[in-house]
């Protein structure tokens, strides 16, 4: 496990796309996305989950690597199922291959199962260590959160897969989602005590026409205020909307510039707190502001241009 939560991965939308379609392998090369997890789990039927394997493995080792997304992982079957080992043996060789996303950890015992293979069939570390996203599905894993974040060197972030924990505990889902506050709030919670890059929010299940897209962004602001930084998306449309929701807005980065350029001359004059626009500024408002200009900058912002038209502001 890091010891510091990292700055420079953005998973604003987690894009899955079934491996077991070489129609939509195809068109994920021309795809914007943070991250793409080609699929072998639940979009893809026990019968074809073999040729889906190996199609994948070609897929993921042919060149050039797609020049527009970010992070290439792959979801890979459950431990539980006895089908996480051959999925790993096959996709570990693969040229092109960011991260895992493992389903239904449960507890400890199963990032350790997939530790241990990904340690014996990688022996060389790699410049871009291999990273694990592990999937959160049942009330056993969040009672276990703890141990599961500290369970791998290669863990890097939680997901929350609410269909399947709504089912582990006979819950209806609403739209206003109360039902996975609780279990929400633990994972953004334990995901950032333990220093992992990135908690995933649940699947918005409407992504058509203006109603669906209206749905999608509430659900984007409301997991962005519970912690998360990116969202599940199933569907390409849902992408740009995701990315954009969970990037800081333009007034937002303002701010924090200004935070940050202020706090530069309120430390040279010896000043630990101050004020701007009338609002008191000290340690945690710098340390927020800061992080917002980063993850600014990482999504692609001009961070330099408001930089250079508040150069003169003094702390009040």
């Amino acid at each position: 496990m890091s010891t510091t939560a990292s700055s420079s991965i953005l998973r604003r939308a987690l894009l899955y796309v079934p491996s077991s379609s070489p129609k939509f392998l195809e068109k994920s090369r021309s795809l914007t996305v943070d991250t793409i997890s080609y699929d072998l789990e639940d979009s893809v039927s026990p019968a074809q989950k073999p040729n889906a394997r190996t199609r994948l493995l070609s897929f993921l080792s042919s060149s050039p690597r797609p020049p527009h997304i970010t992070e290439l992982s792959v979801r890979i079957n459950a431990v539980s199922s006895g089908l996480a080992l051959e999925d790993l043996t096959t996709i570990l060789r693969a040229k092109h291959l960011d991260a895992i996303v493992v389903p239904k950890v449960n507890k400890a015992s199963d990032l350790h199962f997939i530790t241990d293979i990904i340690r014996h069939t990688l022996p060389e570390p790699k410049e871009n260590p291999l990273k694990i996203l592990a999937l959160i599905e049942s009330a056993e894993a969040i009672t276990n959160l703890n141990e599961i974040c500290r369970a791998s060197p290669y863990l890097d972030g939680l997901i929350f897969a609410a269909e399947d924990f709504a089912l582990d505990l006979s819950l209806t889902r609403t739209p206003s989602l109360t039902e996975f506050l609780y279990a929400r709030s633990a994972i953004a919670t334990s995901a950032r005590a333990h220093h992992l890059s990135s908690t995933i929010d649940l699947v918005c299940t409407s992504f058509r026409g203006e109603e669906g897209q209206r749905v999608l962004r509430e659900e984007c602001l409301q997991g962005k205020g519970l912690g998360f930084n990116g969202k599940q998306c199933i569907h390409p449309s849902q992408v740009e909307i995701a990315q954009r929701t969970f990037a800081p807005g333009e007034k937002e980065v303002e701010w924090a510039v200004r935070v940050v350029v202020g706090d530069e001359k309120a430390d040279v004059k010896g000043r630990g707190a101050w004020t701007l626009d009338g609002k008191m500024i000290d340690v945690p408002v710098v340390g927020k502001a800061k992080a917002t200009v980063e993850k600014a900058r990482l999504c692609g912002m001009d961070v330099d241009a408001i930089r250079e038209k508040w150069k003169d502001q003094e702390p009040e």
